[in-house]
């Protein structure tokens, strides 16, 4: 996702919706004030690059701290006692054990065992504990409206749901976001990835994370709409900050293997042919204390059980072996010519100055060092498949 991430930041995704019908995030003027190129983009006129363009945005998130508008994504509460066991029956992860504090990687499934979409959620409860349950919930903007109703239709009688569309969403990700963030906002340097807490961020009430969906450190930041304008200023303020674009969002979260919703994974593949096997903690996998009880279980708990049997595709990375670009929905060939997948999500990858992809290719293809074709204009280009990230991550775990 973009968590990203997440995460879904795809120009291929962006919608043909006309300038007047579009959405506009609490930072719409603040971007183009910026001389922003602005594209539609999951329902919203979005932000793809700046004057500096891609290439030295990308550079600056993996070498300093970028700053980007997330806003279109869904926000929202569940809230009541039984809250955590409610979401549970939703995605094939463990919701119940999770830490207040702490935030998790999540996996909306239909009774296919399908991925409606991917999501964040983190344990607040310790910020209302007089609710007796409360999580927050970061769901892909093209997805936000589908996914509420579905929520609400399956868990609304056990738990209150609560959209927060009056709230806007930032990601500061890089190697210096903290040192940024850090002046700021006292304190957030003692956060490791994957935790978060309410904090005052240049006189904002704000609510962040240390993730994000860019393989780097950095941080997520949940603020009122009324307050984002003033947030954004005063981080671009800072020497380490400079705004970036969808366009960098996207390289940046393919170089670190992440999946982009709508292309790497959507309703049509399970977690398991997503090799995202490790989502699904032990507690609900065959043998766990709550093993199943989430849609699509049979399928899944199968499939990782006999994945030589049951799986016909599988989610790998690739590496071009010439530098020729291999984009979306490339298709993927053996060696011998015959038809083995297609490619989900392809790009030049900015920092290793390589043709990077990922796609599904048959099982029997997906091992670490096989050698495919991608046929780009007809003509076949040598890929490797490759181990995932790219880019070594650089999360902050203490």
């Amino acid at each position: 996702m973009d968590s990203s991430l997440p995460p879904e930041t795809a120009l291929s995704n962006a919608s043909s919706a006309s300038s007047e019908d579009l959405l506009k995030t609490p930072l719409h003027d603040l971007h183009v004030e910026l001389g922003a190129r602005m594209v539609p983009f999951a329902g919203y006129s979005m932000p793809v690059q700046y004057p500096a363009g891609l290439m030295a945005e990308h550079h600056h998130t993996r070498q300093a701290a970028g700053l980007f508008d997330v806003s279109h994504m869904g926000q929202l509460r569940l809230v009541g006692p039984d809250s955590a066991a409610a979401l549970e029956t939703l995605l094939p992860v463990d919701v119940i054990d999770l830490p207040a504090g702490k935030q998790r990687y999540g996996l909306l499934l239909n009774d296919d065992g399908g991925i409606i979409d991917d999501l964040m959620f983190f344990n607040r409860n310790m910020h209302d504990s007089a609710n007796g349950g409360d999580l927050f919930l970061i769901v892909n903007g093209a997805c936000k409206v589908g996914d509420i109703a579905h929520i609400q239709q399956k868990i609304g009688s056990r738990c209150e749901v609560i959209p927060m569309p009056e709230m806007a969403l930032m990601a500061l990700q890089g190697p210096q976001a903290v040192t940024a963030l850090q002046r700021l906002a006292p304190g957030v340097n003692k956060l490791v990835f994957m935790t978060g807490g309410r904090f005052t961020v240049a006189g904002c009430d704000c609510f962040l994370t240390r993730s994000g969906y860019t393989g780097e450190d950095g941080f997520e930041i949940s603020v009122h709409e009324s307050q984002a304008d003033t947030l954004a200023r005063a981080l671009l303020a800072q020497p380490e900050v400079k705004p970036v674009g969808l366009g960098a969002r996207n390289s940046l979260r393919l170089e670190a293997g992440l999946c982009l919703y709508g292309n790497d994974i959507d309703t049509s593949t399970t977690p398991v042919e997503a090799a995202l096997n490790w989502a699904i903690q032990k507690v609900r996998r065959t043998g766990g204390a709550r093993a199943g009880g989430f849609p699509g279980a049979e399928k899944i708990l199968a499939q990782l059980a006999d994945p030589a049997a049951m799986l016909t595709r599988k989610r790998v990375g690739l590496v071009a072996l010439e530098r020729v670009p291999v984009r979306d929905h490339t298709e993927l060939h053996s060696t011998a010519g015959a038809p083995i997948g297609q490619v989900t999500s392809g790009l030049l990858g900015p920092t290793i100055n390589q043709p990077v992809a990922m796609g599904y290719v048959s099982p029997e293809f997906s091992a670490i060092g096989t050698r495919v074709n991608a046929l780009v204009r007809g003509k076949p280009v040598p890929m490797e498949v490759s181990a995932m990230p790219f880019v070594p991550n650089h999360y902050y775990r203490g």
